[in-house]
């Protein structure tokens, strides 16, 4: 098996901005596996809250060139890399490959119907509340719109955006921005201005505060959740969980994280990065069983792949297979 990796960096359409930062371009991690004439592709992107980069993603792929190329499987690339953004791109150019290899499409080899559209969030990025506002009311014609917010006026951005969107579902993502004192002052406006979902209020390291605490709206650990073995520790934390095959380390990973919550009766959502069709192709497979969808990454490109994925009506319409999935 030969294996390609390259670093690459797709401009955005606009600035996307967090309570982490802003960006105006993303960085994205692609890998190509060619065998017996078929060649699969997976991407990752790097996550910089975990201290990764495009330079160390293509390093850590580097240092498994010798595995891969002998023919390494998806099984054991579980246990020799751990869930990154670099164990995603190959993770799911293996799958690729595999479908490729056996003529059968990804969604036949999992025993799933194929990839259909799902209502995605799009998301309103942080900024003043006027502006949030007025980007809200471009949007207001879609079923389910992210608000980014922070710590510094949460109420006022929120309220702009429902003011100007008052039919769409919302969930709230504040990153990791608030404090408790926060989170529990936001209950009761969250309530009223039916807010669906709230993700990630509170820093990782400081999620055991939520224990015993009942929110009026249900809180998602997104950054506090990565593999299946998580959902033990955070069932008693939130009610929901976010799944991004960038945190699980590929798709692999990513069914079992879905199999795990499911299990434990909670809410599962399925997110990206900012990135390209390629990444995002595989995240249908579970995003179709999925109670929420925030797969809007492609839609902030100022250009994506032929044949990428489409926003229509509100629902996200699957990359098509010849770019991954067979």
């Amino acid at each position: 098996m030969r294996l390609e990796v390259a670093g690459e960096t797709w401009p955005l359409a606009n600035p996307f901005s967090i309570s982490r930062g802003s960006k105006t371009a993303t960085d994205v991690v692609r890998v190509a596996l060619t065998n017996d004439g078929f060649t699969g592709r997976g991407e990752g992107a790097p996550l910089a809250r975990y201290g990764e980069t495009n330079a160390s993603a293509v390093a850590q792929i580097e240092a498994m060139r010798g595995e891969i190329e002998a023919g390494l499987d998806r099984s054991r690339l579980q246990q020799i890399m751990p869930p990154s953004s670099a164990r995603n791109a190959v993770d799911c150019a293996l799958w690729d490959l595999e479908a490729r290899t056996l003529g059968r499409p990804v969604h036949a080899l999992l025993g799933l119907p194929p990839a259909r559209p799902v209502i995605t969030a799009y998301t309103v990025g942080l900024d003043t509340p006027e502006a949030m506002g007025a980007k809200a009311a471009e949007l207001a014609h879609l079923p389910l719109i992210k608000v980014k917010v922070n710590g510094a006026d949460p109420e006022g951005q929120l309220r702009a955006v429902r003011n100007a969107a008052q039919h769409s579902r919302l969930i709230v993502d504040a990153n990791e921005a608030w404090t408790f004192d926060i989170l529990r002052g936001m209950q009761p406006v969250m309530a009223a201005l039916k807010v669906d979902l709230l993700e990630q209020p509170l820093p990782a390291a400081q999620d055991a505060v939520l224990h015993g605490f009942e929110p009026l709206v249900p809180i998602c650990a997104d950054e506090s959740c990565h593999v299946a073995a998580d959902v033990a520790r955070l069932k008693p934390l939130y009610q929901a969980v976010n799944i991004k095959l960038d945190k699980t380390g590929g798709l692999t990973e990513a069914l079992a994280l879905y199999d795990a919550a499911r299990a434990a009766g909670m809410t599962v959502m399925v997110g990206c990065m900012v990135c390209t069709s390629l990444a995002i192709a595989p995240a249908f497979h579970v995003a179709a069983r999925a109670d929420f969808a925030d797969l809007d990454g492609p839609l902030w490109l100022s250009k994506d792949y032929d044949g990428g994925a489409l926003l229509r009506d509100g629902a996200l319409v699957p990359p098509a297979a010849i770019l991954w999935g067979g």
